[in-house]
């Protein structure tokens, strides 16, 4: 099959499915991104496009944002033309919707089936916005987020089928775009995420590395931000050091800003919660370890005696799932999208998103007494080895609605 891949940043979602095609061989496999730095890989091509304009920042509010998306679709599109130039015609397009990228596809390939991914409909109540009041919206977030959503718009038009990964994220969307989307998560290597009791990671202040023999805690972000609770985090670092003096927090994340409005603050909102919490926390305690390489972050979470995953009501984080593998014990923000992974006592341990001091007497209680939760880590990784495997749930999902999109001849089998 000639398949045809977009996402600004490579590879973004389809990390798993595009690695799974190109092993199996014999596809003629194309990745069309912004990335300039993905090096060649052996079954697959990447295809660089630049985004035909960007909005100046003085652009009126309510069309900035598809002004930058409809930029994008354009730099896709006429990438889109040169290769067709050289004579490739998909027999199918993946991409992601939220950058715009899809929208002009089928003015290049007007009969091509294209699947759109779906990941959220931006919404003035009941998501991100405004659920925290510490981060009240604007008077026009009704009207901004709402024109953000011409994207969405001007795409469930222009996909043949939709996917999103969660329910809650489906759920985001109107009623009118439900008939066109069906839900499956990306998937999760399950065969490669799993527990290690022997995991260490060698910590440069303390001139030794850390194992499960240490009273370890952890928090990941992307970015250390108020939609991925940071903030409470940090609110609650003062209470669980107290109460456990043994303890270390291993925080891994970035400080910019991934989601939401950025910091005022020199530093960014991890300096600004540094001076909050100032002479409350033992900070040598505490380990910023910033981005780490991918398998430095697993053992992290293998040695975790608690893990600590945030959220607003949003895109649900890879993160959470792989740590659930990883049979890490976790206690996570009590909001929609993570209730959607997580019952409470049987996979983990939900707490209040505004009540730092309830979240640090969970996780102060969790590492007191890890006997009386020993029970929740497997449970977490049962759980999403049936619901959300890679290989086993999800794949022959995504496989077999492609496969309904095009010619019989083309379709793709699972150990093919």
């Amino acid at each position: 099959m000639k398949i045809l891949f977009v996402h600004q940043n490579f590879p973004g979602q389809y990390r798993e499915l595009f690695t799974w095609l190109r092993q199996q061989g014999g596809h003629n496999l194309v990745f069309l991104t912004q990335r300039k730095d993905v090096p060649p890989m052996q079954g697959a091509r990447i295809v660089t496009y630049a985004p035909h304009h960007k909005p100046a920042k003085e652009a009126y509010a309510l069309t900035q944002y598809w002004e930058e998306c409809a930029g994008n679709g354009y730099g896709a599109a006429m990438a889109a033309q040169k290769l067709r130039g050289e004579g490739f015609v998909p027999d199918i397009i993946l991409g992601h919707v939220g950058w715009g990228e899809l929208t002009f596809l089928k003015q290049v390939w007007s009969d091509v089936p294209i699947l759109g991914y779906f990941e959220y409909f931006f919404l003035a109540k009941g998501g991100s916005v405004g659920f925290d009041p510490e981060f009240p919206a604007s008077a026009h977030a009704p009207f901004t987020m709402h024109a953000r959503n011409a994207v969405n718009f001007a795409n469930i038009q222009t996909v043949d089928l939709g996917h999103s990964p969660t329910a809650w994220q489906a759920a985001t969307f109107p009623g009118s775009f439900q008939q066109k989307l069906y839900v499956k998560h990306d998937g999760i290597r399950t065969d490669l995420l799993r527990p290690d009791p022997d995991a260490a990671v060698p910590l440069g202040r303390l001139g030794r590395a850390v194992t499960r023999q240490d009273e370890i805690f952890t928090y990941m972000a992307r970015n250390m931000e108020p939609t991925r609770g940071f903030h409470v985090f940090m609110r609650a670092l003062p209470h669980i050091l107290e109460a456990r003096p043994n303890a270390r927090a291993l925080i891994i994340g970035g400080n910019d800003v991934s989601y939401g409005k950025k910091s005022g603050a020199n530093g960014g909102y991890r300096a600004e919660m540094e001076r909050e919490v100032g002479d409350h926390v033992d900070w040598s305690r505490v380990h910023f370890l910033g981005r780490v390489p991918y398998a430095d972050y697993q053992r992290i979470i293998q040695l975790s005696r608690c893990h600590i995953y945030l959220t607003v009501p949003f895109v649900l984080s890879w993160s959470l799932l792989e740590a659930m593998a990883m049979e890490a014990t976790i206690v996570a923000s009590d909001v929609g999208p993570v209730r959607e992974v997580i019952e409470h006592g049987k996979t983990g341990l939900l707490t209040d998103f505004f009540d730092p001091e309830a979240l640090a007497a969970k996780v102060s209680d969790v590492l007191a007494r890890p006997g009386t939760y020993a029970h929740l880590g497997p449970a977490a990784r049962r759980h999403v080895v049936a619901q959300y495997d890679f290989q086993t749930e999800c794949l022959p999902e995504h496989l077999h609605q492609m496969n309904a999109m095009v010619d019989v001849p083309l379709r793709i089998k699972v150990g093919e």
